[in-house]
């Protein structure tokens, strides 16, 4: 159900992408438009992995390095079927975790040196298979999918908001300034809300696979707990851009916010989360 979700609503953000390109330049500038959502999902499919770690200046470690994490990595790995990930370490004080990578066979998990210090083994193990199950979902190649269409569609709304003042748009798309005006308003909020949405049902998918992998879906429930209060109470040490830019890779929502902004948060509300993974405990009972 979650993948069926998923597969609709990146299907939906396709077509606001066309929609966009049509209205500035009629059928060719859906096909420009096509073309430039391929391009960028080729470039976040190789080289997205790479460009994340060198921004929070992640370090990768070995067995040696990190034994106790290493081998955790490694033994949750195996019981989810996956190659063993690459294992990173994050000096950042902000509790938090992300997986990264095109597929299983070039994945790597990271956390923060917050995260090691603030949650207890079993705990750390919930988060581990919560990554874990993003890399065995696909979910880091979904998301990047989406991450680049949405970019996209804001980049053509900025350019179409020059075209309504400059050029009226092209009447083959049949936009006009007051249509091209609408869209650029109106698409970059659609696709932002829709890339929230794949983003906040892949996180329940992973929760969900996560707990299957550590054996107890408490692990992650506790976890989940401790990490809202302390991303609450240490922010990352990262730009607001760099930091909303991955916010969706994060096990947790580095953009925390209450009201109207929870409408646009990557992540559900940590306590439907939660309440989730109790459930599962209650349901195998």
């Amino acid at each position: 159900m979650n993948t069926l979700k998923s597969l609709f609503l990146l299907a939906f953000l396709s077509a606001i992408l066309v929609w966009v390109g049509g209205m500035i330049g009629g059928k060719n500038g859906a096909m420009v438009a096509l073309v430039l959502a391929g391009v960028m999902n080729f470039a976040s499919y190789w080289w997205s992995d790479k460009i994340v770690l060198r921004m929070y200046k992640a370090s990768e470690v070995g067995r040696d390095d990190a034994p106790q994490l290493y081998s955790d990595v490694e033994e949750l790995a195996q019981i989810a079927g996956l190659p063993m990930p690459r294992v990173y370490i994050i000096p950042e004080q902000a509790p938090n975790a992300f997986a990264t990578g095109r597929d299983p066979h070039h994945s790597a998990v990271a956390v923060t040196q917050g995260i090691m210090r603030l949650l207890n083994r079993n705990e750390l193990k919930g988060v581990i298979a919560h990554e874990l199950a993003h890399i065995s979902n696909r979910d880091i190649l979904i998301g990047s999918v989406a991450a680049t269409i949405a970019g996209a569609i804001s980049y053509l709304a900025y350019m179409a908001q020059f075209a309504a003042i400059f050029g009226g748009g092209s009447r083959r798309g049949g936009g006009g300034m007051l249509g091209l005006l609408a869209m650029a308003i109106i698409a970059p909020m659609a696709a932002m809300i829709v890339r929230m949405a794949i983003s906040r049902t892949r996180e329940f998918g992973a929760d969900k696979t996560g707990a299957e992998i550590c054996g107890n879906p408490l692990y992650l429930a506790d976890a989940l707990r401790k990490l809202q209060a302390g991303a609450s109470r240490i922010p990352l040490q990262v730009s607001e851009q760099a930091a909303e830019s991955t916010a969706h890779m994060m096990i947790v929502s580095p953009m925390i916010g209450g009201g109207f902004a929870k409408l646009f948060s990557t992540h559900p509300p940590t306590e439907e989360r939660v309440a989730r993974l109790e459930a599962m405990v209650g349901g195998a009972r």
